[in-house]
Order: structure tokens, then C-alpha cells, then sequence
């Protein structure tokens, strides 16, 4: 690794964004690595006029802190606080953030507060090498992830640590690069109840809901205008009160696209995307017709 004193200082272009309304985002989520051939920040700043004649006003970058290996979707990440060098180097991303706003499109960063892999120093810090996880006084992981899924080593986002280091990270990305929001990565995941199958650990939790609610203000506190979009998947009930927080949760409409796409009538009705038709009051939903 290499540290480098007396970094070059990024000169902003646009401070003053003024993002879309979130009822008219237009999203393209993209994974760089297979979107261009050279996977890197400088050379899709390139390709923004292609995106903007698509009518794209958002694009929601899969996760590009430093994660294990090169070769990946990046939720896999372990490191929180550095873009991954397979990308190129910060600036880059600073002056690709730089250029969509100069073009009238925000940029939202996908990432991962459920787990890590690879050597993510929180985790090393406190392990248990005879059993391969965290040890059980880790400040930041559980042992054992509490609920049905398990990806990684699982945080405990009830500790105050991991609430402490989280919400410096959620800070950091909205202050030092303006990125316009996130988009949690599975925050079904951020609870401590336990629950051993999926039909249990997607119903209504207040504790999930405190979680993110806190997390959200410290975002908010920042940029009052950020996006918040969750890849939830919940009971209702639980996604109309964070929906009515002012998140926006992924409502699943990728069988009605592809059947309006072909012209059949049958399961081609995106009711389910309009919050109204869920009893919602807000319309805070991101249909998306493919995921990842």
C-alpha cells in the first residue's frame, strides 16, 4: 500500500446540486466493472451523454468501497472510508460525481452496513481465529448473525460502536465526495431479533425501524435532501412507516416489466410499485424492473 502525504486537494465544480424530486428519479444501477471496458471513474464520465439521452437523472453505483479481490459485485467490502483501488484513485470519482452534477444527474452509493469479508481490520481486531469468526467481545460483530440470513461476518448495529462507526461513514461519503444518497444494501439485515426462517425475520420490527430511522437523521443532519432507498423487502406495515420517514424502499416489479414487455396482459400490472395501492400515503417506492 502506498499512504500519500500532502494529497492533491479535488476543486469542486458544483456546490449547489439541486437533486430531483425523488417521485421523478430515473435510476440506472450500474456495476462499473462490467459497464465499460476499462472499469474506471475517468472513463465513464465519458459516457454520461449516453446515459442523460436515456432519460437517466440517477445513477446508483454498486458498492465501490474497497472490498475482497477485484473481481466483484462489492458486497463483499471491508474497508469503508477508501474507494477500491480497482476503480482508480479518488480524485477520479470525485470529478465523475463532479460531472454528473454538471449534467443534472445524482449519484448514489450503494453499500453495505449488514457484514464484511475479507481482512476487515473491525473484525480482526477482536477474532476468535480456533472458530474462524468475531470473538464474542467484539464491539462491532456478533459471533453468529441473530436472524435468518447470514452473509459474512454480521455487524450488531444495536452496539454503539458500530452505531458510532457507521454513522462517521455515512457522514464522510455525503461531505467529502457529495454523493446524493444511498441505497442500503439488504437493511432487512440490521436488527438484533433473532429469527430463524424468513417469514419471522420480515415482519414488523420497531427495532430494525429505530435503526434505520437513527441512521437516516445522521444523513439527513448532513444534507437534509439526501435519498434513502432500502433493499427492505418487509411486511408492509414495517415499509409504510419508513416510507412515510421519507425512505424509499425496492418494490419488485421485475416479472410485470418483463410481461408488459413482450405485450401480455396477464401479471403485467405495476399497482404494486404505487405506494397508494399498498395503503401507503407516500409514493416512495422504487420499482426496479432488474436487480443487480
Amino acid at each position: 500500500s502506498v499512504f500519500q502525504t500532502q494529497a492533491p486537494i479535488y476543486n469542486w465544480a458544483v456546490n449547489n446540486f439541486v437533486k430531483q424530486d425523488k417521485r421523478g428519479l430515473v435510476i440506472y444501477e450500474m456495476l462499473l466493472r462490467d459497464f465499460i471496458t476499462a472499469h474506471d471513474f475517468k472513463t465513464l464520465k465519458d459516457t454520461l451523454s449516453y446515459l442523460k439521452r436515456l432519460g437517466v437523472n440517477a445513477i446508483e453505483l454498486m458498492p465501490w468501497t474497497e472490498f475482497e479481490g477485484n473481481n466483484s459485485w462489492g458486497y463483499n467490502s471491508f474497508q469503508y472510508f477508501a474507494p477500491d483501488k480497482y476503480y482508480g484513485p479518488k480524485n477520479t470519482l470525485k470529478e465523475f460525481i463532479d460531472s454528473c452534477h454538471k449534467n443534472g444527474i445524482a449519484v448514489i452509493m450503494d453499500i453495505v452496513l449488514n457484514h464484511t469479508y475479507g481482512p476487515s481490520p473491525l473484525a480482526r481486531l477482536y477474532y476468535d481465529a480456533s472458530n474462524n469468526r468475531p470473538a464474542a467481545n467484539n464491539p462491532w460483530y456478533n459471533p453468529v448473525a441473530p436472524h435468518a440470513f447470514g452473509f459474512g461476518e454480521d455487524f450488531n448495529h444495536e452496539s454503539l460502536d458500530t452505531k458510532y462507526f457507521f454513522n462517521r461513514v455515512l457522514k464522510h461519503w455525503v461531505t467529502e465526495y457529495k454523493i446524493d444518497g444511498y441505497r442500503f444494501d439488504f437493511s432487512k439485515g440490521l436488527t438484533q431479533k433473532p429469527s430463524g426462517n424468513d417469514n419471522v425475520f420480515s415482519d414488523y420490527d420497531a427495532s430494525r425501524i429505530a435503526i434505520i430511522k437513527a441512521y437516516t437523521d445522521t444523513i439527513k443532519n448532513v444534507d437534509p435532501t439526501s435519498y434513502m432507498i432500502l433493499e427492505h423487502f418487509c411486511a408492509d406495515p414495517e415499509e409504510k412507516e419508513l416510507a412515510d420517514y421519507g425512505l424509499m424502499t425496492w418494490t419488485n416489479v421485475w416479472t410485470q416489466y418483463q410481461q408488459a414487455s413482450m405485450g401480455h396482459a396477464s401479471n403485467s400490472n405495476f399497482d404494486r410499485v404505487v405506494h397508494l395501492a399498498k395503503g401507503f400515503n407516500n409514493a416512495h417506492s422504487v420499482g426496479f424492473m432488474e436487480s443487480h
